[in-house]
């Protein structure tokens, strides 16, 4: 089973400023390629129906890099619509049904996590399927984590997990919302009222490349430096 992928791509980096002033985040290079890159790596090896990418700060030079690599770019204008505006607005390019939704700032080392999310997914009992990672082997994220994850593998907030930016979701939901850029969180929140919100634990490493100090690390995460 594969579904469509959408990639998180339009924020305006501001924590990896000033690498952001000519440029957006998933175009800074990490061990020699665009970031952006790395995550369409996990994307192309569950073999997608389709990938888009939504954008919006400094457009034009991602929707550049993406579209000759096949990817459907869904540009936000004239305002950024958060991750749960940006889902909802991406949909025609991503058709009807659940998606795998991928941060672009991250860089994931171990088994594919799209995969894994995939083999797990069971849409009779999940609305979401969120990859979270244990704080341990969150590199370059501070805190205890966004999950707490019981036995059956539904979810809570509190410690416990971090969230990696990588999930199954169904977004027929995002419809009931009136907000014209919101993030996802509302929907989870709904999701989890309902006992429907799971989560599975990553068994490898993962560093959030959203800040410059995450740059170093991930290359020695990639090269096995570390």
């Amino acid at each position: 089973m594969s579904l469509p992928v959408l990639l998180f791509a339009a924020g305006f980096g501001t924590r990896m400023r000033p690498l952001t002033n000519d440029r957006p985040k998933p175009l800074i290079p990490v061990a020699g390629r665009p970031l952006i890159d790395h995550t369409l790596d996990l994307a192309h090896a569950v073999a997608p129906p389709r990938i888009a990418a939504n954008l919006h700060y400094r457009a034009e030079m991602l929707q550049a890099h993406l579209e000759p690599l096949g990817v459907r770019c869904v540009i936000e204008a004239p305002a950024i619509l958060e991750t749960g505006g940006g889902l909802r607005n991406a949909r025609d390019a991503l058709g009807t049904g659940p998606v795998v939704t991928l941060n672009t700032d991250a860089i994931w080392k171990g088994p594919n996590p799209v995969a894994a999310l995939l083999a797990a997914w069971d849409p009779e009992k999940m609305d979401a399927l969120l990859m979270g990672v244990p704080p341990t082997r969150a590199l370059e994220h501070a805190g205890a984590g966004d999950f707490t994850r019981a036995p059956d593998g539904r979810l809570t907030r509190g410690p416990g997990l971090v969230f990696g930016g990588a999930q199954i979701i169904k977004p027929e939901g995002l419809d009931a919302f009136a907000e014209t850029s919101f993030s996802l969180n509302l929907l989870w929140d709904r999701m989890l009222a309902e006992d429907r919100l799971f989560g599975l634990q990553y068994e490898g490493h993962w560093c959030d490349v959203g800040h410059p100090g995450g740059i170093a690390t991930a290359v020695g995460l990639i090269n096995d430096t570390l």
